[in-house]
């Protein structure tokens, strides 16, 4: 299929997806004609391990690298946020570009790594694994795809160190798969539910400092050995953090409750199916009564 065949002709991403068995041509390398132009123009999303390998790499806290390198967005209106990397001041390029190629390369995103490939990850409602799926986006700029080099989407992405970086942002595209594909029935997030989806995310420090507080300690009984390993893991705390976030937002209990806060927390769910009732049943009386119920 020809850029001409698409029903968006001017996009890059070609429409075609695939597995991972498709063979591609394509070679990035030190001395080609379109060196550094990808990185000259940004638009790159961050998955929350991208986050840790890079802050750990500049030797920063996860917060003060979000604010200093990133900007959030919406990833749905009124949904869940994304991570972008901040361009330079005042330009497009990206602050990691030198001459020579990129400043943490060993650290690069999940993004640039797939570059030419774009990542597919899709869920249908019925179901709870994830399917991957590729695409080949190919621009104007890129010369990349004329060197004379073939191998399987499977074999480039062993190359580039992608198993590791996807498996261990799986279970964060899980949590936006299954909000994307609940729609209306898990409503919109609360400002607070959004806000602790950012912090678990994306902000592994701050999440550090929750979990080892009262306000987490005082309704979650974890072994004291498991606590132990996770605090010592940043990565693992980090897929404790998407587990929590499907405990808090899903109702996916796996993490055990104190006895007391588990009581606490039947008596308020509680409360809020009576109070789901009372309201249902005050806007069926007002449609009777010919008003209109105030949805807001």
């Amino acid at each position: 299929m020809t850029s001409q065949d698409t029903p968006f002709p001017n996009s890059p991403v070609m429409p075609e997806m695939f597995e991972g068995g498709k063979v591609i041509r394509f070679q990035c390398r030190k001395g080609i004609g379109c060196w550094n132009q990808c990185c000259s123009n940004i638009d790159i999303s961050l998955t929350p391990y991208d986050i840790l390998r890079l802050k750990n790499r500049l030797g920063v806290s996860s917060t003060k690298f979000l604010a200093d390198y990133t900007v959030p967005y919406e990833m749905e209106k009124d949904g869940i946020a994304g991570v972008k990397m901040r361009p330079v001041d005042g330009g497009t390029a990206c602050r990691f570009m030198k001459p020579e190629g990129c400043d943490v390369y060993s650290d690069r995103p999940t993004a640039c790594r797939y570059y030419p490939v774009a990542l597919l990850s899709m869920r249908k409602q019925d179901e709870y694994v994830d399917q991957d799926r590729y695409a080949l986006v190919q621009e104007e700029h890129c010369l990349g795809h004329q060197e004379p080099r073939e191998l399987t989407v499977a074999e480039y992405r062993r190359e580039q160190g992608l198993e590791d970086y996807d498996e261990l942002a799986r279970g964060w595209r899980q949590l936006v798969l299954k909000k994307k594909s609940s729609g209306p029935t898990i409503g919109k997030p609360s400002i607070k539910s959004r806000q602790l989806f950012f912090m678990a995310c994306y902000d592994i420090d701050r999440f550090r400092a929750f979990f080892e507080s009262e306000a987490f300690t005082g309704l979650f009984a974890l072994p004291e050995e498991e606590t132990r390993q996770l605090l010592a893991d940043e990565t693992a705390l980090l897929q404790f953090a998407f587990r929590f976030l499907r405990q808090v937002l899903f109702g996916e209990m796996t993490i055990p409750l104190q006895e007391g806060a588990a009581a606490v927390r039947r008596e308020k769910v509680k409360e809020k199916a009576l109070q789901q009732e009372r309201e249902a049943a005050e806007k069926l009386a007002q449609a009777e009564d010919g008003e209109v119920p105030d949805d807001d």
